[in-house]
């Protein structure tokens, strides 16, 4: 089988041969065919259906056959790939290379793992530059040997882009001018060197066409290009994942490229000191990218003045500062992922159209934003910290106004802080005005003051409080003298049977009737009346709470004329304070005539209890009756008083 496969490979070498040795002798139909044969002869493996083995081709018959241990990845009329090259494919791939002449349809190269001599790699270059191919792509280059000075011929090229990743140095010890000095002077529009620990390129020796350059995820520093004056033409410089330090002198490296458009800093170690040393920029760059690196609020002082798109994304920045940078053509500006505690003004950025500003600080973003800012079109501010509060009501309402201009709302937009709301989506949180509106909130306040005091003055009005606590103050002055009296003073010892309160307009009734039926005959009752007991020179006030609490019961001799007299109600008062003082049943009501509800004032509320809860003896009209109501009330204010208080009683009288 093995035998069989060689010779098929065999046969066709010879075919290839005699198509490329009348190449520039044929159409392109030709041509054409012979790409067909490349792919048609040799079937696809069943372990990789992309990879075919790659056939030998000779100048000429007289040629002896070689191996050539490359691995075809896609082949067409204007694309070839192979892979695994090393020095002993060399000179077979720079014969095949060879036929690839100007004017053929071959543009695309592309070259995988390759691992040759310095020479040698050179010698592919220098074929491929004098070929058709256009496009040139060598990823994980491996070079094996010294690296020398070697004479390249950049005249009568194809060539426009040239792409290089994953390139080796094993020489440690090489001028770096034979390396750099290459890639430097190459007269084409594009030029990629990435992931290849390249730490320095010189700059050409002559005004160069150099329209792209892409150093992506080197080690170059802020060396690169400095001083160098024959970039005119770049557009595009990409020096993402490098060690450039100095925001500054990356300036400086610009400042010589005048036609320099597009500028890619991103990932490196920028930092930018804010010295008095002004910034230097190239007037042609619009756009900028300076994410991912170590700058602060100073990086305001070192930007172009004419870039339209400037990326900040993932620095260090929490403010942008007011007057500093004047960015009158900026319409594009990304601050996200930085310190920012608020939405910034557009004072110096007359222009904006976009501001992403996620992934910051910011608790509560001003509500003003577009009334400054009134070009912006999009503004992006979600996954931001928001304090769910009075204050991000005016941001809510201004999304509603804003017509869309928030995005990702509203789902980027969620409260973090207070706890208890967390994770609520911002169109989801609402409070009402009079939370949010101090000064409603202080006049609502005062209102409900002012009503409640008024409310409580009517009540104290209606329910005579007042009036309570200028007894409760009476009551309670008394009380204290009483504690201070001199040694031997009798206090509050019982010295009457009963205590008389009723109206002086009853007094007719209780001098004719309730006294001398009390009082006369056996087992006669001592009664205290104001007349007569009163010690003058004390208060009134005073006076009434010594009888009653001098005395066993309380009698009240109500009528409609005792529910108008004041000093009933002060009697009756402190009576009823005594009952629950003391826990004691010494109250007797006496109704003399029927009272109407009507005429008991709202401050006999405590006569209006009594008479509802307690039994009262109501004097009999019918004199046959009379007998029994004495007895009854002679019985209930019954009690032998000590001898003592008798006897200061007689001296009283």
């Amino acid at each position: 089988m093995t035998q069989n496969t060689s010779f098929l490979r065999n046969v066709f070498f010879y075919k290839c041969l005699f198509a490329l040795t009348v190449w520039n002798h044929v159409s392109l139909s030709v041509e054409d065919e012979l790409f067909t044969s490349i792919s048609n002869n040799f079937p696809e493996d069943d372990s990789n259906q992309k990879i075919k083995s790659l056939p030998l081709f000779y100048a000429n018959s007289n040629q002896s056959k070689a191996d050539l241990d490359g691995v075809v990845i896609q082949n067409t009329t204007e694309s070839l790939s192979l892979s695994e090259i090393t020095n002993a494919d060399v000179k077979e791939l720079i014969t095949l290379l060879s036929n690839f002449r100007q004017g053929s349809r071959l543009q695309n190269l592309t070259l995988t793992n390759v691992s040759v001599d310095w020479n040698a790699l050179m010698e592919i270059f220098q074929t491929v530059w004098h070929s058709s191919i256009e496009y040139f792509n060598i990823n994980n280059v491996t070079q094996l040997s010294n690296i020398e000075s070697y004479n390249f011929d950049y005249s009568g090229t194809s060539m426009k882009s040239l792409t290089m990743k994953k390139v080796i140095i094993t020489d440690m010890y090489f001028t770096q001018d034979d390396l750099y000095k290459i890639f430097a002077d190459m007269n084409i529009a594009d030029m990629t060197i990435a992931d290849s620990e390249m730490i320095h390129m010189l700059c050409p020796s002559s005004k160069s066409p150099f329209r792209y350059l892409n150093f992506l995820k080197n080690d170059l520093t802020d060396l690169l290009f400095q001083k160098c004056d024959n970039l005119l033409q770049l557009e595009t410089l990409i020096l993402q994942k490098n060690k450039f330090e100095s925001l500054r002198q990356v300036s400086f490296m610009t400042s010589h490229m005048k036609s320099l458009k597009y500028l890619d800093m991103s990932n490196n170690l920028l930092r930018h000191n804010g010295a008095d040393v002004q910034c230097q920029w190239a007037e042609s760059l619009t756009e900028l990218d300076l994410s991912f690196n170590q700058l602060a609020d100073a990086v305001f002082e070192c930007l172009p003045v004419n870039v339209k798109k400037l990326s900040l994304q993932n620095n260090q920045i929490s403010n942008v500062p007011r007057g500093v940078a004047e960015l009158k053509s900026l319409e594009e500006l990304n601050l996200a992922s930085n310190r920012l505690a608020d939405l910034p003004g557009c004072s110096g950025f007359t222009s904006l159209q976009f501001l992403n500003i996620e992934m910051n600080s910011i608790l509560t973003p001003s509500a003003d934003f577009f009334q400054s800012c009134p070009r912006v079109r999009e503004l992006q501010a979600g996954h931001n910290p928001f304090k769910c509060s009075c204050e991000l009501q005016a941001f809510i309402r201004l999304e509603r106004r804003s017509g869309g201009k928030l995005f990702g709302w509203p789902a980027a937009y969620v409260c973090e802080y207070p706890e208890g709301l967390r994770g609520t989506e911002l169109k989801d949180f609402h409070l009402s005005l009079l939370a949010c509106n101090t000064t409603l909130l202080l006049v609502t306040a005062l209102l409900l003051t002012l009503l409640l005091v008024a409310v409580v003055a009517f009540l104290c009005i209606y329910l005579d409080v007042p009036w309570y606590v200028r007894m409760t103050w009476q009551w309670t002055q008394t009380k204290r003298r009483a504690w201070h009296n001199p040694p031997g003073d009798q206090g509050a010892v019982l010295q009457f049977h009963a205590f008389i309160s009723y109206s002086e307009r009853d007094s007719l009734w209780v001098k004719n009737e309730l006294i001398p039926n009390l009082e006369k005959g056996e087992g006669c009752v001592q009664l205290c009346q104001h007349e007569r007991n009163f010690i003058p020179g004390k208060s009134i006030v005073e006076n009434i709470i010594n009888c009653i609490e001098k005395s066993y019961k309380s009698i009240f001799v109500l009528s409609p004329n005792f529910v108008q007299s004041e000093w009933c109600h002060y009697e009756l008062y402190f009576a009823h304070h005594k009952l629950f003082s003391e826990n004691s049943n010494s109250l007797i009501l006496i109704l003399l005539e029927p009272i109407p509800p009507y005429l008991i004032p709202a401050r006999y509320h405590k006569l209006k209890a009594l008479m509802a809860k307690r039994t009262y003896m109501e004097w009999p009209k019918e004199r046959s009756k009379r007998a029994l109501f004495w007895a009854n009330l002679r019985a209930a204010i019954n009690i032998n008083l000590p001898k003592a208080d008798e006897n200061l009683f007689e001296e009283t009288d």
